[in-house]
């Protein structure tokens, strides 16, 4: 097992790191172009894992239009998988959304990760109205009944 060692970062370093994150952030809004076609109901669809987050914002059919995750932004490790992440990646994710002229979103949640309830959260204080949440995570039930032994 050994011995823990605690990291202690200096308040140089967290601003820092704050500093690499606000400029993922406005590198993410700034990298998307205006697209003719004007969206006024969209789908977000947010995949929520151990590891990561990522929010997609889709057209009614399923295109995807705009799209971000922790990882694009800056966020690096186990980081990627906390609230705070998902909730910055939504603010990008709506903030893109906003230059497509997006007014109201179905969100459509798929994953077991911790950032799921705050991605929500930003969408919503962004200006977004959000019309459903669904949960689509897929639910095993152990399937058909399997094959009888082979006697030999």
């Amino acid at each position: 097992m050994g011995k823990k060692h605690i990291i202690l970062k200096t308040d140089e370093e967290l601003i820092r790191e704050r500093e690499a994150v606000e400029a993922g952030v406005q590198r993410a809004v700034t990298a998307i172009k205006p697209i003719v076609k004007k969206l006024a109901n969209a789908q977000v669809h947010i995949l929520a894992s151990y590891n990561n987050v990522i929010v997609s914002l889709t057209d009614e059919d399923g295109n995807v239009m705009a799209w971000s995750s922790s990882g694009t932004l800056g966020f690096r490790g186990s980081k990627k998988a906390t609230p705070f992440a998902a909730s910055r990646v939504a603010e990008a994710v709506a903030e893109k959304g906003k230059t497509l002229g997006v007014v109201s979103v179905s969100v459509f949640v798929k994953g077991i990760g911790s950032g799921r309830e705050s991605a929500i959260r930003s969408l919503a204080s962004h200006g977004l109205d959000i019309r459903a949440i669904q949960d689509v995570t897929p639910i095993p039930h152990n399937g058909p009944r399997p094959r009888k032994p082979r006697r030999v």
